[in-house]
């Protein structure tokens, strides 16, 4: 395997990072390694948001209507009519 050494780590970031491996039972070696993992697998993965699973889920079930993505959106109250 290879390694990968980081100098020059601000020392709240280290904090953090040690606080954040405690809270998922990991040393923080391997919650860094977690963190890299995931930063490339978002990089290479195609991006689905909540919209596309949801129509993915009830395809099989004849749902074919478009569900838009709200990504970026703010959340909105929703009025139902009586």
């Amino acid at each position: 395997m290879a390694q990968l050494l980081i100098r020059r780590i601000d020392e709240d970031v280290k904090v953090k990072l040690q606080q954040r491996a405690r809270r998922h039972g990991r040393s923080t070696e391997e919650e860094v390694r977690e963190i890299l993992r995931d930063a490339v697998r978002d990089d290479t993965e195609p991006e689905s948001g909540l919209g596309s699973r949801i129509a993915a889920r009830f395809r099989d079930i004849g749902f074919d209507e478009p569900v838009e993505e709200f990504r970026g959106q703010p959340a909105r109250i929703i009025e139902f009519e009586e």
